[in-house]
């Protein structure tokens, strides 16, 4: 019975959709629960007491005065290290021990030891353009965040990705937490970690750390996984021992894959600096997060736009390091020798350059700092005053509209609707998804959201995420489509994803909020904009990859362009389609939570209040428990719808 159910989800996803609807309107307004902002239930204020409790024992509780002091204190002592180094003065001195020209040199001689001559080249004029935009401190900051948060991510999840490669069990062990740790939207763990570290370098580390451990872990054991099964054993009927055949045979064998999970990791911990900013993380963030404050759209901009610099090349470094790692088994002694031999003589020039920027003012201080970057946002600041000038009535109407005629009812439908009818729904679509196992978990998890006392909260921002994840699926599905079919069409819209992904969110919400002001409609963009990338590129790798053949075949059968499309290659994709909407659901609900910061109701405006007010912080601990619940529901239901259908067998009986 349940594989018929499975073949059948289009009639039974209409059926559930046309209750859940008649139903909805036939009980509208009973057995829901109020929408009251400021009220707390005994649960709330239990929180509430606990964390009131954590701050008052601090210096008394043996746990938190020696091992999360001790934490606190390591990760502090390292990052102004790395900051003594880069950025900041250390005492005694008037610049940073390494200068803007030790820096560059340094930079541009290890991306060409570990890449090659052409990404060193983009390196060093990437990071000279840090100092022209204005920001030579304040990224350096960013990267000394950085470089900590990934030392400690690869320490620890390198070593954990070796385990759970070599042993399953311990994998399954694992996994639980990494899902948690992704689909947990940054923004909510925030608090609780700066309840235990308190705000500064050393919370904003750790923030990035939960962020950065699990693609080092999944790829490291991947990568190990990914060992040829005969390599393996060819080295253990040499004799080896199980550290020898690790240290001998996978590890050189799953290098390139560890270096690729090194590049994610990168990629990751950077995608935190902003949201880090909020709990007093230095550098660029915090320039972004307080052009957030003025609305100042040029300075975002520009900062932005540092970021996105740093980010493009840190990824293009490690990406060609991965490569090289492949090529060098094969190159000849002569290319090795002069490589060896510009090796040297760049190792010397670096040297010549971190001396001049230790001993003399040009290469400590950076000449000629904003020459780019203040141009730049003065033409940002311009063009988007004269956008806020003519368009505001036509953005306006636009908001108006949306509000009226899809977000109201949306919502008014989803508060409204008895809960447990809401549940019921949820729990079959569970069940026709995933099973017993799966509907038994979310029965478990509807019960915690209850529990919460922030139902009706959560229907506010379910609201606003299925609306958003509504639009970038059919951003994904078009662009997508248009993509996987013309490559000059890829390579044209790539660099904009790429750029759509690496930039921070607080940078595009401070346009949108000159634009249509601090309402949801506001988060509901940036949104969009945040999720739409990934759903493109899964939906376009989805289509590229439909075999030829059969486009072919579709044609010869008289079948025009728009058939094709529409009767080949979107259903051949639909699991790439299916993946598409689970990655932009997720992204939407993270990125509807920061919209708490801009005017968004629901449950990302309960966790900003927890932030601000002191009374409203067990609710604001509720209001992240409820996120996460959320995100683990929506994670695991379009995780399994977007498994491959399980098929009746033909003549079977079943």
């Amino acid at each position: 019975m349940l594989q018929r159910l499975r073949t059948q989800r289009g009639p039974q996803l209409a059926l559930l959709l046309t209750l859940w609807v008649v139903l909805g309107r036939l009980f509208a307004g009973n057995w829901t629960f109020p929408l009251d902002r400021s009220s707390l239930t005994p649960f709330h204020t239990w929180l509430g007491n606990g964390m009131d409790s954590i701050d008052a024992n601090r210096n008394t509780n043996p746990i938190m005065s020696n091992v999360v002091e001790g934490i606190r204190n390591g990760i502090d002592g390292f990052v102004a290290a790395l900051q003594n180094l880069l950025s900041q003065p250390p005492a005694g001195h008037q610049f940073p021990l390494v200068g803007w020209l030790g820096v560059i040199a340094i930079v541009t001689w290890v991306v060409y030891a570990t890449a090659n001559w052409r990404v060193a080249t983009l390196a060093g004029i990437g990071f000279y353009a840090l100092g022209a935009l204005g920001f030579w401190t304040e990224s350096m900051d960013t990267l000394a965040l950085v470089i900590a948060a990934v030392v400690i991510a690869l320490i620890i999840g390198i070593p954990l990705g070796i385990l759970s490669g070599l042993f399953p069990r311990f994998e399954k062990l694992m996994t639980p937490f990494l899902d948690f740790a992704q689909v947990m939207p940054t923004f909510v763990y925030l608090m609780p970690v700066a309840l235990f570290f308190l705000i500064g370098p050393a919370s904003a580390t750790i923030v990035t750390l939960i962020y950065a451990i699990p693609p080092a872990l999944r790829i490291t054991a991947v990568a190990i996984r990914g060992v040829p099964t005969v390599t393996v054993e060819a080295g253990t009927s040499l004799g080896t021992t199980r550290w020898q055949l690790l240290r001998k045979v996978q590890l050189p064998q799953a290098k390139r894959t560890i270096v690729v999970g090194i590049n994610q990791t990168i990629m990751a911990a950077l995608s935190m600096v902003t949201i880090a900013a909020l709990i007093d993380a230095p550098g660029l963030g915090q320039v972004v997060v307080q052009s957030l404050q003025k609305l100042d759209v040029g300075t975002s901009f520009q900062a932005g736009l540092a970021i996105v610099v740093m980010a493009i090349v840190l990824d293009r470094a490690t990406t060609a390091a991965a490569a090289k790692v492949q090529r060098e088994s094969v190159q000849a002694a002569r290319t090795r020798l002069r490589r060896r031999l510009g090796l040297g003589i760049g190792f010397v020039g670096v040297v010549v350059a971190v001396l001049v920027s230790y001993f003399t003012v040009f290469g400590a201080q950076f000449q000629g700092s904003g020459f780019i970057g203040l141009p730049f946002a003065d033409a940002m600041q311009a063009g988007a005053d004269w956008v806020q000038l003519h368009w505001s009535n036509a953005t306006s109407w636009y908001t108006d509209l949306i509000s009226n005629w899809f977000l109201n009812p949306l919502q008014s439908a989803l508060v409204g609707t008895p809960w447990f009818l809401t549940g019921a729904v949820v729990l079959a679509l569970a069940y026709m998804f995933g099973g017993p196992r799966l509907t038994a978990v979310c029965a478990l998890l509807l019960a915690v959201l209850v529990g919460t006392g922030l139902w009706s909260d959560a229907m506010v921002t379910l609201a606003a995420t299925f609306f958003a994840a509504a639009i970038t699926i059919v951003l994904g599905v078009f662009f997508g489509a248009w993509m996987g079919r013309n490559h000059r069409v890829d390579s044209i819209l790539r660099p904009v994803l790429d750029a759509g992904q690496v930039l921070p969110a607080f940078v595009y919400l401070v346009p949108f909020l000159g634009l249509f002001g601090a309402t949801r409609f506001t988060a509901i963009l940036a949104a969009v904009v945040y999720a739409a990338p990934a759903s493109v590129k899964l939906i376009a790798d989805g289509v590229r990859g439909v075999p030829q053949t059969i486009r072919e075949a579709a044609l010869s059968a008289g079948a025009n362009t728009w058939q094709v499309i529409t009767k080949v290659e979107l259903p051949m994709a639909r699991h790439a389609i299916a993946l598409a909407t689970n990655q932009g659901l997720i992204y939407v609900l993270a990125m509807v939570v920061v919209g708490g910061l801009v005017g968004a109701g629901g449950l990302g405006y309960l966790v900003v209040a927890g932030f601000a007010q002191s009374s409203l912080r067990g609710k604001g601990m509720a209001a992240g428990l409820a996120i996460v619940v959320l995100g683990i529901l929506i994670d695991r239901i379009t995780q399994a719808a977007s498994q491959p259908r399980v098929r009746a067998s033909i003549g079977n009986g079943h």
